[in-house]
Order: structure tokens, then C-alpha cells, then sequence
């Protein structure tokens, strides 16, 4: 793995994902923010998506209200707020500035899920073609960081999309279907995404939920 310093700019930030790399800061006091390389990338294959059967009636219900873009500052905040077994973040406040600006651009968007009105969870990355790079997700509520993912993987299949970057591979995405792959395939699949036009489907009707829920592998 390669680490870089340099002053990144919402500019810089989608060139370096253009070249298959990603900032992170090292803590959340750190004022420094690095580019990383992986050799093995993380990756969730959008037709091999595994979607446990207790789960996928949990978004078929009324449990959560799931939106997309409502409130991308308050999931980068969630995302970057200490949490039981994780007490610091890779998130300083420069990668916030950066991210809010790509999302005031139109590269960076976020799914929120609600539970009573209050946000309790959910993701968000970057896009660019049909590649759509994770950047983080958190939960204050039971699988609600499960059900934001669900709803970014039917936004992604129904909108074009052809890569589902996740960085790097956790046992949490395994569940799912996520995998490692090469560098050099990671760069291959990323050229033909990045050459591959897709729409960001931010209204998502409940018919289009549930038809894309249906064909969803059981894991």
C-alpha cells in the first residue's frame, strides 16, 4: 500500500479515484490526509449481491424510511462520530469539507435511513461513470446500515452501474457477496466503468424496491 501526501481539492480528489486511488486521514485530530493504493482491492459484485432472508423483510417494511441526498452532511457526520468499538475515525474535518464540496457538486452522495423521524444510519461515496466508490457507513439502530446498502445496490443495478468499490474487504461486506481482487483487475474493471455512462436514482419507488429486492440472491 502507497501513501501520498499532498493538499487535496474536489478536482484532485476525482482524478485520484480516476487512478484507482482514495484519500484517508490517519485519525480524526489529524491534520494530514494521505492517498492510498491497495494491492488487493475490496469490491461488491452488483449481480452476486447476497441479501439475507431476515434482511430483506426488514426493507420490505415499514421499520425505516430509506432517501437518498437528503442530508449528506448529517451521514458524513455520522460516519466520522466515535462508536462503540470504533473510537476514532479516518475521517478529519478537511476530508468533510472535501466530501461536502464533491456533494454540493454532484459527485458524492448519500443514503439515509430513518427510524421515528431521527437519522440512524447510513452511507455514502463517490461517483463517476458507473463506478460508484464506498467511502463509509455507520448504525445507531439495528441493521440500518444493512438496509442503506441495499438501497444503494438496487439504486446501482437499476441506474447502469458496473463497479461497486468498497476499498477494502471487511467479514461485515463478506456477508454480502464483497471480495478481494488484484490491483491490476481492479484498474481494468475501473477504465470500464469509468467509460460506462450511468444515473444516480435518488426517487425510488416502492414498486422498483421490491422488484429489485425479488431477484436478489438469497446468502
Amino acid at each position: 500500500m502507497s501513501r501520498r501526501h499532498l493538499a487535496l481539492t474536489p478536482d484532485l480528489v476525482l482524478r485520484a479515484y480516476r487512478l484507482g486511488l482514495f484519500p484517508m486521514a490517519e485519525s480524526r485530530g489529524s491534520d494530514r490526509l494521505y492517498w492510498l493504493d491497495p494491492r488487493m482491492r475490496g469490491v461488491l459484485p452488483l449481480d452476486r449481491f447476497h441479501l439475507p432472508r431476515r434482511l430483506r423483510r426488514t426493507v420490505l417494511s415499514d421499520r425505516f424510511t430509506v432517501a437518498a441526498d437528503e442530508d449528506f452532511a448529517g451521514i458524513l457526520a455520522g460516519c466520522a462520530a466515535p462508536a462503540p468499538g470504533r473510537e476514532d475515525s479516518w475521517i478529519n474535518p478537511e476530508i468533510e469539507r472535501l466530501f461536502n464540496d464533491l456533494h454540493a457538486l454532484g459527485h458524492a452522495h448519500s443514503i439515509e435511513v430513518r427510524q421515528d423521524g431521527a437519522l440512524v444510519g447510513g452511507l455514502y461515496g463517490v461517483r463517476i461513470g458507473a463506478a460508484f466508490f464506498g467511502e463509509s457507513m455507520f448504525s445507531r439502530a439495528t441493521d440500518a446500515s444493512k438496509v442503506a446498502l441495499v438501497h444503494l445496490v438496487v439504486r446501482m443495478r437499476r441506474g447502469g452501474f458496473t463497479l461497486l468499490d468498497t476499498q477494502f474487504l471487511t467479514d461485515h461486506l463478506a456477508r454480502f457477496g464483497a471480495e478481494e481482487i488484484a490491483q491490476a483487475e481492479y484498474r481494468q474493471m475501473l477504465a470500464a466503468a469509468l467509460d460506462t455512462p450511468a444515473t444516480w436514482i435518488t426517487e425510488l419507488p416502492r414498486s422498483v424496491l421490491e422488484a429489485e429486492v425479488a431477484v436478489l440472491r438469497e446468502g
